[in-house]
């Protein structure tokens, strides 16, 4: 399986997934909807909208908003951006990020810059969303949006298997990175792409992806003021995907496991 992932058209089959998810021919985004929920074991109590057929396509769906009583946000300081699992959390030693068990990556390659100042960041948080979760992500703290960086690369998948078999995929896949002043100081925050992952889009600047690109694109957002809250939506992602919480080390420190399940809004911290 991870062997074939090097020879798949990565982005071609990404842009197919992209515009098959919006396809609007009721029986056709229904069937599947209906599959898939059945599959993968979907929720769809906690959505807003319970009825399959109310979605516009599949990607309507699979973005879909939840009862604001299905993820209440924690009062503490930091809550979970996301639904998914602790792939790995903990500190970041040497600028080294623990990927798997024997598997690391810098956070040079990660961020795509040497020359960043890696010493104020301590901790790490790495979360999966699998395909039945609520696919939205959230602020885990109060923050002010600095800057953003689209990094082109691989689409990889990002499941457990592929992680635990590819070296620095991470830093090797498609993702956005954003900078954010927080009351602890400056927090990273990682969207991270994946095959399948037909588009990443961000609350501030819409879609990012598709189209695809083969350059950075910097974005700097220093005098635009925009603030977002704990629990504000910051972006969100078509299909399964993971993010990354880079900390700086005044962040409070978090209370996570490998392989925790996590649901949005609750508290992460000790």
């Amino acid at each position: 399986m991870i062997f074939l992932q090097y020879l798949l058209p990565q982005h071609l089959l990404s842009r197919l997934m992209f515009r098959f998810a919006r396809i609007k021919t009721p029986w056709l985004k229904n069937s599947f909807t209906n599959w898939f929920i059945a599959a993968y074991e979907v929720n769809l109590s906690e959505a807003e909208r319970e009825n399959v057929k109310d979605y516009d396509h599949f990607n309507d769906f699979f973005t879909r908003s939840l009862k604001k009583s299905s993820r209440p946000i924690s009062s503490s300081p930091v809550i979970s951006p996301v639904d998914g699992f602790v792939s790995q959390a903990g500190n970041i030693k040497e600028s080294e990020i623990v990927q798997a068990k024997g598997r690391k990556y810098s956070v040079s390659a990660l961020l795509d810059d040497k020359s960043i100042d890696k010493d104020y960041l301590r901790s790490f948080a790495t979360i999966y969303l699998s395909p039945k979760d609520y696919h939205r992500v959230h602020m885990p703290c109060d923050g002010d949006l600095v800057s953003m960086k689209y990094i082109p690369g691989d689409l990889f998948s990002v499941n457990q298997r592929t992680v635990d078999g590819i070296d620095e995929v991470f830093a090797r896949n498609e993702r956005l990175v954003c900078f954010f002043n927080t009351e602890f100081g400056e927090m990273v925050f990682v969207l991270v792409g994946a095959i399948f992952v037909g588009s990443m889009q961000t609350s501030w600047e819409g879609q990012i992806t598709p189209p695809y690109s083969k350059f950075v694109k910097n974005y700097d957002y220093k005098g635009r003021q925009i603030r977002l809250k704990k629990g504000d939506e910051l972006g969100r992602f078509n299909m399964g995907s993971t993010i990354i919480i880079l900390m700086p080390n005044d962040f409070p420190k978090l209370s996570l496991e490998e392989a925790q399940v996590l649901n949005m809004g609750q508290s992460i911290t000790q």
